[in-house]
């Protein structure tokens, strides 16, 4: 009787043990072949890119014809009639302008600059307003100079060592960072606060280390703020080319008492119309659910605003053009959005998260451009640790293309209006080594950027949407269970 019962518990048993082979050699395959068909179309992503793609084209007018795109010029204004012209004829589901309204700031004729060491020696430097300051007055500013390390400095130093000079902000970029963003939002702050702080105690002026990681004779703009600091208190602020800037430091060993002066043009207008360029692919099976992908249409005036970010717009441009050419139909809506003011004052990104929120839509996953048109390197990304074991797992898939890169960080200035519980954020993170090099520059040209890196950063953009679109998030309903 008892041998019986174990025959018959055996014989169960190995029932049991071969369903279980047979599941799991049956999900192996189905794992293959799904895998599979992901390379196989990643694969057709980048054959069109690489031999068709358009997005080096559409970079060539928006620098070239167009130029630099300064939030609320007659170029910025030319690029929204551009790239909605261009989205119009990829033949998508539609295609819009959202309104905005955005600063108006503009830099007037050229700055002028020198270091007198004695009267009449004068050394001319290069400089540039910061966008957003207000101008020196007509004859320019002469003041001595007190150079810090950072804001930290200014308390220090207090107001009887301060007030009526100039403030010289000097920290550099940490050069043995790796991450050249790191390094840059080490010392960014000496720009974006440093004329509010300094006017504090009594300074009339700052000139600020340009935000660059080599030595050359480029002074880099960006934006600066006032806070709240009155209108009548609010002191001209510049920067200086990496070289000037050491010079300017080794003269102050020299002669302590020296004199800086720089004149500069800019004005401060009401703000005025302007708007984000949005196109869209309705979803087959969820309409009603949004990816997007995306760069900032504006730039600054200095150079042509080709690596930012003029190559994350066309990027984001080619992604919607490679889903139309392969034939891919996506599942969800995916919309592609040119933002206006991410360089002074996130205003479209801000305004398309506003009106998201009002119509109730809901935004699965958005994912930027905005590091420069380098090899791409990887992603990062801003999500719960559900969705990112997913997404490392198609990290194989982009690894015959070199892409390694998959880790937790930040994602994009512009999509980070539309973060919650829900949503999947993501950054394009290409090799930035070189990027701080043109940042916000008169070497921001379209002769910089390389025409296979552009083409490989759309394809590689074009692939993550793919995947998200087909697999879903883990947040939402509408993941594919395999």
């Amino acid at each position: 009787m008892s041998s019986g019962i174990n025959w018959k518990m055996n014989k169960i048993m190995i029932r049991l043990a071969l369903i279980t082979l047979c599941l799991l050699f049956s999900s192996e395959i189905i794992s293959q072949k799904v895998n599979k068909e992901d390379s196989l179309m990643i694969r057709s992503i980048y054959d069109e890119a690489l031999l068709n793609g358009k997005s080096y084209d559409w970079l060539d007018y928006l620098s070239n014809q167009i130029g630099g795109r300064l939030s609320g010029s007659i170029q910025a204004e030319k690029a929204v009639n551009y790239t909605k012209e261009e989205l119009d004829k990829l033949g998508l589901d539609k295609v819009w302008l959202q309104p905005v309204m955005v600063p108006k700031w503009t830099r007037g004729i050229a700055e002028y600059a020198f270091i007198e060491t004695a009267p009449g020696v004068t050394s001319t430097v290069n400089v540039c307003a910061l966008g957003g300051s207000v101008s020196t007055p007509a004859a320019g500013l002469k003041a001595e100079v007190i150079e810090v390390q950072g804001i930290e400095d200014l308390e220090k130093l207090g107001e009887e060592k301060i007030s009526g000079k100039i403030v010289f902000f000097n920290r550099p970029m940490q050069a043995n960072l790796i991450s050249t963003f790191s390094a840059y939002g080490g010392c960014v702050d000496q720009r974006y606060s440093g004329a509010k702080e300094a006017a504090k105690y009594g300074a009339v002026g700052v000139v600020v280390r340009s935000m660059n990681l080599r030595l050359d004779d480029l002074p880099h703009t960006g934006s600066m703020s006032y806070g709240e600091t009155p209108v009548n208190d609010r002191i001209p602020a510049c920067a200086i080319s990496t070289n000037d800037a050491e010079y300017l430091s080794s003269a102050l060993k020299l002669k302590p008492d020296l004199n800086f002066y720089f004149k500069q043009n800019c004005k401060v207008f009401p703000d005025v119309l302007s708007y984000n360029v949005i196109g869209e692919i309705t979803g087959s099976q969820f309409p009603d659910k949004y990816m997007i992908v995306g760069g900032h249409l504006d730039s600054w005036d200095l150079g042509d605003g080709s690596h930012d970010d003029g190559a994350g717009c066309v990027q984001s441009m080619e992604v919607l053009r490679l889903f139309k050419e392969i034939g891919y139909k996506p599942r969800h809506s995916i919309r592609v959005v040119l933002f206006m003011n991410e360089e002074n004052g996130l205003r479209g990104g801000r305004k398309y998260a506003e009106e998201a929120k009002l119509k109730r839509e809901e935004h699965l996953f958005a994912l930027e451009s905005d590091a420069g048109g380098f090899t791409p390197r990887g992603f990062s990304f801003d999500t719960d640790e559900a969705n990112f074991q997913q997404i490392q797992s198609w990290k194989p898939l982009f690894k015959p293309y070199l892409i390694h890169y998959f880790e937790k960080g930040g994602s994009g200035a512009d999509i980070g209006p539309l973060k919650d519980q829900q949503i999947v954020l993501a950054g394009l993170r290409p090799d930035s080594q070189r990027y701080f090099d043109h940042h916000h520059a008169a070497n921001d040209t379209y002769d910089a950027v390389n025409k296979r890196e552009l083409e490989l950063g759309g394809a590689t953009m074009t692939s993550l949407v793919y995947l998200f679109d087909k697999y879903g998030t883990k947040s939402s309903l509408t993941t594919v269970k395999n």
